[in-house]
């Protein structure tokens, strides 16, 4: 599994032949569209930094977009679509939809633009054993640093991956994020490649990923 990303809260996934994308930016943001292909892309939130499934529609690669709670079976991939509360963020309350998807025997937990610590019950129950965490740390309508921490250690993941920061949000919201967390050195990567078996041990690792 190889990770990137790419801005805002666009976080491509990629394994073997398939490629996972979550919240592309669209062409109508003030931010950089997103411009790759994907099988399945992930929204959270109706929003034009978030909703840019029609970017990852590129060459042979025409996606299939899922927008909202619920389940879904997509080319032998299981996703689950959970009720995250209301984002404040662009300024109007928008439904947020958190995201859990394994692959490769490995769970990731996507939450998208939340914006609460009270994560409702059936989001912890389901959440359990998580193994990469996607965190909007950045305020600016969605969790600022210090809730963004609290919220990631009690899902216990293996790996926190932050996004939502810098030029959309608090500039020093990264920096607080690891003062919280108490880690002395920011692992900052390119991208992320990993195994299951890469995660053995791990507990709350921090992993920063740069813009690409």
């Amino acid at each position: 599994m190889i990770i990137s990303y790419h801005g805002v809260e666009c976080v491509k996934v990629q394994f073997g032949d398939k490629v996972l994308v979550f919240n592309p930016i669209s062409k109508d943001s003030k931010f950089g569209a997103t411009r790759f292909g994907a099988d399945i892309a992930f929204i959270s939130l109706n929003h034009p930094d978030m909703n840019g499934a029609e970017n990852v529609a590129y060459g042979e690669r025409k996606p299939f977009v899922v927008t909202g709670p619920g389940d879904y079976e997509i080319k032998g991939i299981f996703a689950e679509g959970l009720i995250g509360g209301e984002s404040a963020y662009g300024g109007e309350k928008l439904s947020n939809t958190i995201y859990l998807v394994t692959l490769e025997r490995i769970k990731i937990c996507f939450l998208g633009a939340l914006n609460t610590v009270n994560l409702p019950a059936s989001v912890q129950e389901v959440a359990e054993e998580v193994d990469i965490l996607f965190v909007p740390i950045g305020g600016n309508g969605v969790l600022d640093s210090t809730d963004a921490y609290k919220v990631a250690v009690s899902l216990e993941p293996k790996i926190i991956i932050p996004i939502h920061f810098g030029e959309v949000g608090d500039k020093n919201a990264l920096k607080t994020f690891f003062k919280e967390s108490g880690a002395e050195n920011e692992r900052t990567e390119e991208k992320l490649t990993l195994k299951k078996k890469d995660l053995e041990g791990k507990e709350g690792d921090i992993v920063v990923l740069k813009i690409v």
